[in-house]
């Protein structure tokens, strides 16, 4: 039997599979944009001609894919989401275009020439319901059947696809979202329909608007693909389990992922920390620097203690989306970005870029601009007889061709304008990694750089030249980076309650009660994915602040049956935390008093309160073979060594990654005939190239 990981990029689809034995192969093909399902079943069938089956016979010794996917995350920014429509309670209809404020989320407020911000509802799409709910969960104003109906006749009129349903405190009772919906199914079973309560059921409307409203729009696009995706694998002969990544760094059912379409955003890039953690316990990093470059961008994530970062502050575009998300920063810097030169003659290079189709210009396909690949490959990094494992052959004169075009505009030879894109797009990725370590209050040099991705080999350490890190960690997988991560990640779900009091005045029956309802929920949801109990994992969170801050800190929350014990302990773990991240802490001695939920906010000593939002996850860990010889830390499995002439690097002569520590701020040729497989599975080259 057979389990695969599949990420579906801009450029390349990349396919991992693992086999009884431990044993990984890795298998790319080119993505097919129109249509990614198509790639994805090219990449299927590339995998069982590697194993010298037919595609149905391959298909049916096939029990477990996991896939990633940059659909939802693309519909969003290129606006090609669904027609949507909102029903919020009356009064209410202009939270999501007020967006407390924000004129644009990247640039200044003051700058006038910034268009305004295009909701993603129209107004003339956005009804207000009489219909009233207080924080308490009290109902003042039943809903209004007869203006929901009114409602949908309009939405069924104007052609709309989904129905976002968002009322005032609905996190507290969500009696009147249920009716809401309940309507709408009945008059048209067509429309995809989504309630607040069950993408975000916390407090804040316009993060919770915004957030139903996002997965409404995507939701549709995530209905159809996931789908006819079941359809064509069932057809060819799959009759194993489907799992999609979540923008959480968990997995879970084709099925809950439509229904909580939101939760797609970022499927791909999501699985890239996995990786970076279990390489870096691999070689021993705790503190590291994951980088994902791929053909169209640059994901990148810092990890501290080896944990993986997570985020509920996140924008996607001009989108607020407040689900919990692992942290990963985007960039439009890949193998395909386009260099060009601006109007004040200055080098450019992307947001751009020449994708799967037609790729950059030594494809082949058709691609006449310079691109960060035709500048590597002419520098001679990017072996032009062994891309892609041989697959793709690339032509270097229409390379140089390519980057002709750059170097007339700057008055360069070919080799000058090729080496000129790719510092330009080094400085670029650099400026990346600073914003999320240096402007964060982190020394970039306490880290190590994991450099992942099919370019993110070949940029990886003239990047830790520039920034001052010591150490490049470059994955046996790194070409496949993200799939690689998928083998380590969970089948699991998040459940969030909010619960708003002061830290001194918490109702721990209340509390226990929502943690209860979330873990009842929870259990049943992995019931139905024939998950024992003990197969189970809860963790409790509680997110927590200070008296008159707006941003929660996140912190551990005991199980069981909570006391005013387990909140003085959430609490003292509080003012660490804050103290870690800010350098600060209020806490007031005796003065503090506990409090407890699940993303509540505490604020210490006679500031001390908190806004609770309960948040409880849940993962069902897996006792097969796809996680235990990876998270065990055995060697996932080896690859024969090279032919004589072939041009693989070092990452493909064993089983572990290579860690290439840059000294001094020179970069190290590695040499792939003086490494040796270690016991610990990756290599470690002192300046000079030699074995350490």
């Amino acid at each position: 039997m057979y389990r695969a990981c599949i990420d579906i990029g801009g450029t390349f689809t990349d396919c991992l599979i693992l086999d009884t034995h431990g044993s990984l192969r890795a298998f790319k093909v080119p993505t097919t944009p129109q249509d990614p399902s198509r790639g994805m079943l090219n990449a299927l069938e590339f995998a069982a001609r590697g194993y010298k089956k037919n595609a149905r016979e391959f298909l049916e010794q096939l029990d477990l894919i996991v896939h990633g996917s940059t659909l939802a995350t693309n519909a969003l920014l290129t606006g090609k989401g669904a027609k949507v429509g909102l029903l919020t309670s009356k009064g209410f209809r202009d939270v999501l275009e007020i967006r407390r404020g924000y004129r644009n989320v990247r640039t200044s407020m003051f700058n006038l020439f910034i268009p305004p911000y295009k909701p993603l509802v129209p107004r003339r799409y956005r009804f207000g319901i009489e219909e009233r709910t207080l924080y308490t969960g009290e109902i003042v104003t039943p809903l209004n059947d007869a203006e929901v109906r009114a409602a949908i006749e309009k939405i069924k009129k104007a052609g709309l696809e989904a129905v976002a349903v968002c009322f005032l405190h609905s996190y507290a009772n969500k009696t009147n979202e249920d009716r809401a919906a309940a309507i709408c199914r009945e008059m048209a079973n067509d429309l995809y329909v989504t309630t607040s309560y069950n993408i975000l059921p916390i407090w804040r409307e316009y993060e919770r608007f915004s957030t139903t409203v996002v997965s409404a729009s995507i939701g549709p696009i995530a209905d159809r693909y996931l789908n006819r995706l079941e359809g064509a694998l069932k057809e060819k002969g799959f009759a194993g389990s489907l799992l999609m990544v979540q923008a959480n760094g968990l997995v879970e059912t084709p099925q809950e992922s439509i229904r909580r379409a939101v939760y797609l955003i970022g499927s791909g890039p999501a699985a890239a920390p996995s990786a970076a953690t279990y390489c870096g316990r691999t070689a021993g990093k705790d503190d590291l620097i994951s980088i994902d470059m791929g053909g169209t961008s640059l994901d990148v994530s810092l990890i501290r203690d080896g944990a993986i970062p997570m985020s509920t502050e996140s924008w996607v575009g001009d989108e607020r989306v407040a689900i919990k998300m692992v942290d990963v920063h985007s960039a439009g810097a890949g193998g395909g970005s386009i260099a060009w030169v601006d109007s004040l003659g200055l080098l450019r290079v992307g947001p751009q870029s020449a994708g799967a189709e037609p790729g950059p210009a030594c494809y082949g396909k058709g691609g006449e601009d310079p691109t960060v690949t035709d500048a590597d490959l002419l520098l001679g990094y990017i072996p032009p007889d062994y891309f892609l494992g041989g697959e793709i052959s690339l032509d270097v004169e229409k390379a140089r061709k390519a980057v002709k075009k750059v170097a007339d505009r700057l008055g360069l030879d070919t080799l000058r304008a090729a080496q000129a894109i790719h510092a330009t797009v080094n400085s670029f990725m650099a400026d990346s990694i600073t914003e999320i370590s240096t402007k964060r209050g982190y020394d970039v040099r306490d880290f190590s750089l994991i450099a992942g991705g099919g370019a993110g080999p070949v940029h990886g350490p003239a990047l830790a030249e520039r920034l001052g890190i010591t150490t490049v960690i470059i994955p046996r997988f790194a070409a496949l980076y993200s799939a690689f991560g998928m083998f380590a990640m969970d089948i699991g779900r998040d459940y969030a309650r909010s619960y708003n009091c002061r830290v001194d005045r918490v109702d721990l029956d209340a509390v226990n009660r929502l943690y209860r309802e979330m873990e009842a929920e929870g259990l049943a949801s992995m019931k139905a994915l024939k998950a024992g109990k003990a197969e189970v994992k809860l963790a409790r969170t509680a997110e927590m602040r200070y008296v008159g801050q707006f941003h929660e800190v996140e912190v551990p929350m005991a199980s069981g049956n909570l006391t005013g014990r387990h909140v003085k302990e959430a609490v003292a773990n509080f003012h660490k935390r804050h103290h870690e991240l800010y350098t600060f802490s209020m806490n007031q001695g005796d003065r503090t008093q506990g409090s407890l939920p699940s993303r509540d906010d505490c604020r210490g000593g006679t500031q001390a309160g908190w806004v609770a939002q309960t948040q409880e996850k849940l993962r069902f860990q897996r006792k097969v073979s796809l996680h235990s010889g990876i998270r065990r830390g055995k060697n996932p499995g080896r690859q024969p060594d090279p032919r004589p002439g072939d041009h693989r690097g070092a990452d493909h002569h064993g089983g572990g990654p290579a860690v290439v520590p840059v000294l001094r701020g020179s970069i190290q040729e590695l040499h792939p005939e003086e490494a040796q497989v270690r016991r610990r599975s990756f290599w470690r080259f002192h300046e000079g190239g030699g074995l350490v």
